[in-house]
Protein backbone atom coordinates (compact mmCIF):
# COMPACT_ATOMS: atom_id res chain seq x y z
CA UNK A 1 0.00 0.00 0.00
CA UNK A 2 1.69 3.06 -1.26
CA UNK A 3 -0.66 5.80 0.67
CA UNK A 4 -0.99 5.07 4.20
CA UNK A 5 -4.06 7.70 4.19
CA UNK A 6 -6.41 9.86 2.45
CA UNK A 7 -7.43 13.38 2.61
CA UNK A 8 -10.18 14.71 1.05
CA UNK A 9 -9.88 11.87 -1.32
CA UNK A 10 -6.22 12.73 -2.22
CA UNK A 11 -3.66 10.03 -1.33
CA UNK A 12 -1.46 11.19 1.01
CA UNK A 13 2.31 10.31 1.82
CA UNK A 14 4.87 11.19 4.68
CA UNK A 15 7.88 9.19 3.92
CA UNK A 16 10.49 9.43 1.49
CA UNK A 17 10.19 5.40 0.91
CA UNK A 18 6.60 6.02 0.68
CA UNK A 19 7.12 9.11 -2.30
CA UNK A 20 9.72 6.61 -3.64
CA UNK A 21 7.70 3.71 -4.36
CA UNK A 22 4.88 5.75 -5.67
CA UNK A 23 7.01 7.37 -8.33
CA UNK A 24 8.36 4.32 -9.49
CA UNK A 25 5.11 2.76 -10.24
CA UNK A 26 4.23 5.50 -12.57
CA UNK A 27 7.47 5.23 -13.78
CA UNK A 28 7.10 1.54 -14.40
CA UNK A 29 4.18 2.94 -16.88
CA UNK A 30 6.32 5.32 -18.47
CA UNK A 31 4.73 8.63 -16.60
CA UNK A 32 6.24 11.79 -16.30
CA UNK A 33 6.53 13.18 -13.50
CA UNK A 34 5.99 16.97 -12.09
CA UNK A 35 6.55 17.91 -8.69
CA UNK A 36 4.87 21.39 -7.04
CA UNK A 37 6.98 22.07 -3.62
CA UNK A 38 4.44 24.35 -1.49
CA UNK A 39 4.29 25.27 2.48
CA UNK A 40 1.01 25.57 1.92
CA UNK A 41 -1.80 28.49 2.66
CA UNK A 42 -2.69 27.57 -0.45
CA UNK A 43 -4.30 30.46 -2.91
CA UNK A 44 -4.74 30.77 -6.81
CA UNK A 45 -0.74 31.64 -7.19
CA UNK A 46 -0.23 27.47 -6.34
CA UNK A 47 -3.09 26.03 -7.97
CA UNK A 48 -1.91 27.63 -10.93
CA UNK A 49 1.71 25.64 -10.31
CA UNK A 50 -0.10 22.52 -10.11
CA UNK A 51 -2.46 23.15 -13.25
CA UNK A 52 1.19 23.91 -15.12
CA UNK A 53 2.13 20.58 -14.12
CA UNK A 54 -0.72 18.76 -15.25
CA UNK A 55 -0.20 20.27 -18.44
CA UNK A 56 3.56 19.31 -18.51
CA UNK A 57 3.68 15.66 -16.91
CA UNK A 58 1.29 12.70 -16.69
CA UNK A 59 1.38 12.75 -12.68
CA UNK A 60 1.45 15.41 -10.48
CA UNK A 61 2.71 15.51 -6.77
CA UNK A 62 2.03 18.24 -4.58
CA UNK A 63 4.45 18.97 -1.63
CA UNK A 64 3.35 20.76 2.00
CA UNK A 65 6.47 21.27 4.35
CA UNK A 66 6.78 24.72 6.41
CA UNK A 67 10.63 24.88 5.59
CA UNK A 68 11.82 25.68 9.30
CA UNK A 69 15.88 26.06 7.83
CA UNK A 70 14.61 29.31 5.47
CA UNK A 71 13.11 31.16 8.84
CA UNK A 72 15.30 33.45 10.74
CA UNK A 73 14.62 32.84 14.65
CA UNK A 74 12.82 36.32 14.50
CA UNK A 75 10.84 35.32 11.61
CA UNK A 76 7.70 33.90 11.29
CA UNK A 77 7.96 30.28 11.42
CA UNK A 78 5.48 29.50 14.66
CA UNK A 79 2.39 31.61 12.94
CA UNK A 80 3.22 30.63 8.83
CA UNK A 81 -0.84 29.75 8.65
CA UNK A 82 -0.87 25.99 8.46
CA UNK A 83 -4.38 23.89 7.51
CA UNK A 84 -3.56 20.60 6.21
CA UNK A 85 -7.13 19.60 5.36
CA UNK A 86 -8.14 22.99 3.42
CA UNK A 87 -4.90 22.30 1.62
CA UNK A 88 -5.69 18.91 0.42
CA UNK A 89 -8.87 19.34 -0.44
CA UNK A 90 -7.25 22.23 -2.77
CA UNK A 91 -4.80 20.28 -3.99
CA UNK A 92 -7.44 17.38 -4.60
CA UNK A 93 -9.69 20.05 -6.48
CA UNK A 94 -6.72 20.48 -8.88
CA UNK A 95 -6.03 17.50 -9.97
CA UNK A 96 -3.10 16.52 -7.99
CA UNK A 97 -2.09 12.70 -7.75
CA UNK A 98 -0.32 12.82 -4.69
CA UNK A 99 0.33 14.91 -1.60
CA UNK A 100 3.97 14.27 -0.38
CA UNK A 101 3.46 16.17 3.37
CA UNK A 102 6.35 14.59 5.83
CA UNK A 103 7.42 15.37 9.12
CA UNK A 104 10.12 17.89 9.86
CA UNK A 105 12.26 14.61 11.56
CA UNK A 106 11.74 13.02 8.25
CA UNK A 107 13.12 15.88 5.95
CA UNK A 108 15.67 16.23 8.52
CA UNK A 109 16.45 13.21 10.13
CA UNK A 110 18.16 13.88 13.88
CA UNK A 111 21.90 14.67 13.54
CA UNK A 112 21.48 15.99 9.85
CA UNK A 113 24.41 18.70 9.73
CA UNK A 114 24.39 19.03 5.30
CA UNK A 115 23.25 22.23 4.13
CA UNK A 116 23.38 23.58 0.24
CA UNK A 117 25.49 26.97 -0.11
CA UNK A 118 23.62 28.89 -3.48
CA UNK A 119 26.81 30.91 -3.76
CA UNK A 120 26.63 35.03 -4.55
CA UNK A 121 23.46 35.07 -6.24
CA UNK A 122 21.71 34.48 -3.04
CA UNK A 123 23.53 37.43 -0.94
CA UNK A 124 21.77 39.97 -2.71
CA UNK A 125 18.13 41.59 -2.34
CA UNK A 126 16.25 39.46 -0.08
CA UNK A 127 19.30 37.24 0.87
CA UNK A 128 20.46 40.57 1.99
CA UNK A 129 18.33 41.64 4.48
CA UNK A 130 17.46 37.60 5.49
CA UNK A 131 20.94 35.96 5.92
CA UNK A 132 20.76 32.32 5.30
CA UNK A 133 17.29 32.26 4.00
CA UNK A 134 18.37 30.98 0.61
CA UNK A 135 21.02 28.43 2.16
CA UNK A 136 17.68 26.64 3.66
CA UNK A 137 15.89 27.23 0.50
CA UNK A 138 18.15 25.87 -1.49
CA UNK A 139 18.81 22.67 0.84
CA UNK A 140 15.17 21.51 1.09
CA UNK A 141 14.25 22.19 -2.97
CA UNK A 142 17.68 19.88 -3.28
CA UNK A 143 16.17 17.26 -1.17
CA UNK A 144 12.90 17.79 -2.33
CA UNK A 145 14.37 17.04 -6.03
CA UNK A 146 16.23 14.14 -4.93
CA UNK A 147 13.50 12.47 -2.91
CA UNK A 148 10.72 12.73 -5.17
CA UNK A 149 13.00 12.33 -9.06
CA UNK A 150 10.33 14.69 -10.84
CA UNK A 151 11.21 15.19 -14.58
CA UNK A 152 9.40 18.53 -13.97
CA UNK A 153 9.31 20.96 -11.03
CA UNK A 154 6.65 24.37 -11.03
CA UNK A 155 7.81 27.31 -9.10
CA UNK A 156 6.65 30.70 -9.31
CA UNK A 157 7.75 34.15 -10.64
CA UNK A 158 6.72 36.10 -7.90
CA UNK A 159 9.92 35.00 -5.93
CA UNK A 160 11.96 35.42 -9.07
CA UNK A 161 15.29 35.26 -6.68
CA UNK A 162 14.04 31.82 -5.01
CA UNK A 163 13.55 30.82 -8.96
CA UNK A 164 17.01 32.18 -9.61
CA UNK A 165 18.71 30.32 -6.96
CA UNK A 166 16.75 26.70 -7.79
CA UNK A 167 17.62 27.22 -11.34
CA UNK A 168 21.18 27.20 -10.56
CA UNK A 169 21.30 24.81 -8.01
CA UNK A 170 19.88 22.27 -10.73
CA UNK A 171 22.36 23.37 -12.93
CA UNK A 172 25.48 23.20 -10.56
CA UNK A 173 24.56 19.91 -8.91
CA UNK A 174 23.33 17.89 -12.33
CA UNK A 175 20.27 17.13 -11.04
CA UNK A 176 18.00 16.11 -14.19
CA UNK A 177 14.59 18.16 -13.23
CA UNK A 178 13.61 20.57 -16.19
CA UNK A 179 12.57 23.97 -14.24
CA UNK A 180 9.32 25.00 -14.71
CA UNK A 181 8.75 28.79 -13.96
CA UNK A 182 4.89 29.80 -13.67
CA UNK A 183 3.37 33.71 -14.22
CA UNK A 184 2.76 35.78 -11.09
CA UNK A 185 -1.08 35.42 -10.54
CA UNK A 186 -2.62 38.73 -8.85
CA UNK A 187 -5.49 40.24 -7.18
CA UNK A 188 -7.83 42.49 -9.81
CA UNK A 189 -5.60 45.67 -8.39
CA UNK A 190 -2.63 44.27 -8.56
CA UNK A 191 -1.41 42.76 -5.53
CA UNK A 192 0.37 39.65 -6.18
CA UNK A 193 -1.32 36.63 -4.27
CA UNK A 194 0.84 35.48 -1.12
CA UNK A 195 0.29 33.25 1.95
CA UNK A 196 1.17 35.97 3.70
CA UNK A 197 -1.69 38.78 2.69
CA UNK A 198 -3.35 36.86 5.48
CA UNK A 199 -1.48 38.97 8.15
CA UNK A 200 -2.44 42.69 6.37
CA UNK A 201 -4.98 44.43 8.53
CA UNK A 202 -8.04 45.98 6.69
CA UNK A 203 -6.07 49.17 6.17
CA UNK A 204 -2.82 47.86 4.90
CA UNK A 205 -4.60 45.55 2.96
CA UNK A 206 -5.94 49.15 0.98
CA UNK A 207 -1.96 50.13 0.56
CA UNK A 208 -0.96 46.50 -0.52
CA UNK A 209 -1.08 47.07 -4.14
CA UNK A 210 0.59 50.18 -4.25
CA UNK A 211 4.01 47.98 -4.57
CA UNK A 212 2.84 46.59 -7.72
CA UNK A 213 1.93 50.00 -9.11
CA UNK A 214 5.32 51.80 -8.32
CA UNK A 215 7.36 48.48 -9.74
CA UNK A 216 5.53 49.55 -12.70
CA UNK A 217 6.26 53.06 -12.66
CA UNK A 218 9.85 52.08 -12.05
CA UNK A 219 9.91 49.88 -15.07
CA UNK A 220 8.39 52.62 -16.96
CA UNK A 221 10.84 55.42 -15.88
CA UNK A 222 14.02 53.52 -16.54
CA UNK A 223 12.15 52.29 -20.36
CA UNK A 224 11.90 56.17 -20.86
CA UNK A 225 15.37 56.94 -19.90
CA UNK A 226 15.43 57.24 -16.29
CA UNK A 227 18.87 56.10 -14.66
CA UNK A 228 18.52 53.07 -13.09
CA UNK A 229 19.86 53.58 -9.56
CA UNK A 230 18.22 57.45 -9.37
CA UNK A 231 14.54 55.40 -10.09
CA UNK A 232 15.09 52.98 -7.50
CA UNK A 233 15.92 55.98 -4.80
CA UNK A 234 13.06 57.59 -6.08
CA UNK A 235 10.79 54.31 -5.95
CA UNK A 236 11.89 53.67 -2.40
CA UNK A 237 10.95 57.33 -1.24
CA UNK A 238 7.60 56.64 -3.50
CA UNK A 239 6.64 53.31 -1.39
CA UNK A 240 7.58 55.27 1.99
CA UNK A 241 4.93 58.05 0.61
CA UNK A 242 2.50 55.87 -0.15
CA UNK A 243 2.18 54.26 3.46
CA UNK A 244 4.75 51.26 3.92
CA UNK A 245 6.57 51.56 7.19
CA UNK A 246 9.57 49.89 5.70
CA UNK A 247 11.47 49.21 2.51
CA UNK A 248 14.42 46.95 2.16
CA UNK A 249 14.93 47.40 -1.44
CA UNK A 250 13.55 48.17 -5.11
CA UNK A 251 16.66 46.97 -7.80
CA UNK A 252 16.73 47.08 -11.34
CA UNK A 253 18.60 43.81 -12.24
CA UNK A 254 19.85 42.35 -15.25
CA UNK A 255 16.81 39.61 -15.67
CA UNK A 256 19.67 36.53 -15.85
CA UNK A 257 22.22 37.55 -13.01
CA UNK A 258 20.03 39.57 -10.72
CA UNK A 259 23.54 42.12 -10.77
CA UNK A 260 22.72 45.45 -10.75
CA UNK A 261 21.71 46.81 -14.07
CA UNK A 262 23.52 50.20 -15.22
CA UNK A 263 21.69 50.90 -18.28
CA UNK A 264 18.67 48.78 -19.97
CA UNK A 265 20.38 46.96 -23.00
CA UNK A 266 19.20 43.73 -22.38
CA UNK A 267 16.24 42.25 -20.52
CA UNK A 268 15.77 43.38 -16.87
CA UNK A 269 13.85 42.77 -13.89
CA UNK A 270 12.48 45.28 -11.23
CA UNK A 271 12.42 43.72 -7.99
CA UNK A 272 11.05 45.31 -4.56
CA UNK A 273 10.45 44.35 -0.87
CA UNK A 274 8.49 46.57 1.71
CA UNK A 275 6.72 45.96 4.98
CA UNK A 276 3.26 46.95 6.11
CA UNK A 277 3.24 47.08 9.83
CA UNK A 278 4.76 43.36 10.37
CA UNK A 279 3.81 41.81 6.78
CA UNK A 280 6.76 41.55 4.39
CA UNK A 281 5.17 41.66 0.52
CA UNK A 282 7.44 41.11 -2.37
CA UNK A 283 7.07 41.39 -6.14
CA UNK A 284 8.75 41.70 -9.10
CA UNK A 285 7.98 42.79 -12.71
CA UNK A 286 9.91 42.24 -16.31
CA UNK A 287 11.34 44.92 -18.19
CA UNK A 288 12.43 45.11 -21.52
CA UNK A 289 14.63 47.06 -23.83
CA UNK A 290 13.24 49.26 -26.41
CA UNK A 291 13.14 47.33 -29.31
Amino acid sequence: MIATEKIAGLAVVRTVAALRRAVEGWRAGDSRVALVPTMGALHRGHLALVTRARETADRTIATLFVNPTQFAPTEDLARYPRDEAADAQKFADAGSDLLYAPSVDEMYPPGSVTTVDPGPIADRLCGRVRPGHFRGVATVVTKLLLQARPDIACFGEKDFQQLHVIRRLVRDLDIPVRIEPVATVREPDGLALSSRNAYLAPAERIIAPRLHRTLAETAENVRTGAEPRAAEAHAAAALRARGFSRVDYVEVCDAETLAPLERLDRPARVLGAAWLGTTRLIDNLPLLPAV
